[in-house]
């Protein structure tokens, strides 16, 4: 296959990516915890503990990890380069932010009178340059090209900064190629109509949290579907053991799988666990980033997808999304 995908160690040919996890959280820090008096950074440990769940994803079968922390919420871009090499593991980094709530003052706050949400166009350029010039460490220096734009809207409703932002990412990813990948609110079907009239082609799009349980009630899946983006069913693993009503369980996501492939979707399917290899300031996640190797896939076969139909949703959908067009 033609194409190249964006990884921290640069770009790499399309189909060398294997199966590819296109949204987990390898180092999650809340924005203010690592001044916490509670709360260590210890970057050897970090990278042990990535370093063995990375190993462990790629001994099942894993190839690539697509982090979708963004821009200010953890992300280490020389600690993933030296992670990608211990362990073989492909890992595309992602620049992008929101929603509004998770923003720092800066970017709520211009220096107008009265104040106004950051322009669509100052986000396009801030999140074009960590694909074109590299991704910034901060006061130091720029490194790897990001490989995706990730955003996120309020949970209660898309806020003017969370359409900003949205059409910010959409403008971001024409110029420079990649992915736009959001996280929705209440509205997942508005979020994507505003990237898509901003001439982003649907094919370039994933939405994210497909299966919380208030998603699939709303008929998400099958109108972004229809609509021509990809549904990422992207909470894999997450009520194993639990009582979690907002997401399905992973017999109702299998179930959920095999519904968009029977209705001629199965080309537009992701799926991942939105696993935190290292939390700080948050709660910790006990998915392995293998999971939907290791428990999930058979779930899958259980439901009737045969082999050809899981390497699609595991290899080659994410490897159409993420190569740079």
């Amino acid at each position: 296959m033609n194409g190249i995908v964006n990884t921290v160690l640069g770009p790499v040919p399309a189909d060398q990516l294997g199966v590819i996890s296109v949204h987990e959280a390898l180092l999650s820090v809340v924005p203010g915890a690592q001044f916490a008096f509670d709360i260590t950074i210890d970057r050897a440990e970090i990278f042990d503990t990535l370093a063995a769940k990375l190993t462990d994803f790629r001994s099942n079968g894993g190839g690539t990890i697509v982090d979708s922390t963004g821009m200010f919420h953890g992300r280490d871009v020389k600690l993933y380069e030296a992670l990608s090499r211990a362990t073989g593991v492909h890992i595309v980094a992602s620049t992008g932010q929101g929603p509004e709530e998770m923003l720092g003052g800066y970017f709520l706050t211009p220096q107008t009178n009265p104040p106004t949400p950051w322009p669509a166009e100052k986000f396009a350029d801030l999140f074009a340059q960590e694909v074109s010039e590299g991704m910034a460490v901060p006061r130091v220096e720029r490194r790897g090209a990001a490989g995706i734009v990730c955003t996120a809207t309020t949970r209660e409703g898309t806020t003017a900064t969370d359409e900003s932002l949205l059409r910010g990412a959409a403008r971001a990813a024409i110029r420079t190629g990649v992915p736009v990948s959001i996280r929705s609110g209440n509205d997942a079907v508005s979020d994507l109509t505003i990237v898509l009239g901003e001439n982003l082609p649907a094919n370039r799009v994933v939405i994210g949290g497909c299966d919380r349980t208030d998603a699939v009630a709303a008929g998400w899946p099958l109108a972004i579907a229809r609509l021509g983006a990809y549904v990422a069913i992207d909470n894999v693993g997450s009520a194993a053991g639990s009582n979690d009503a907002e997401h399905l369980s992973d017999t109702e996501r299998a179930t959920l799988v095999a519904e968009l492939v029977t209705a001629g979707f199965g080309g537009q399917i992701l799926l991942s666990s939105n696993a935190i290899g290292v939390a700080k300031g948050q709660l910790d996640s006990e998915v392995p980033f293998s999971y939907i190797l290791t428990e999930f896939a058979s779930a899958l076969r259980a439901e009737g997808l045969d082999e050809a139909a899981i390497q699609r949703i595991l290899v080659d959908n994410p490897r159409e999304l993420l190569t740079v067009r």
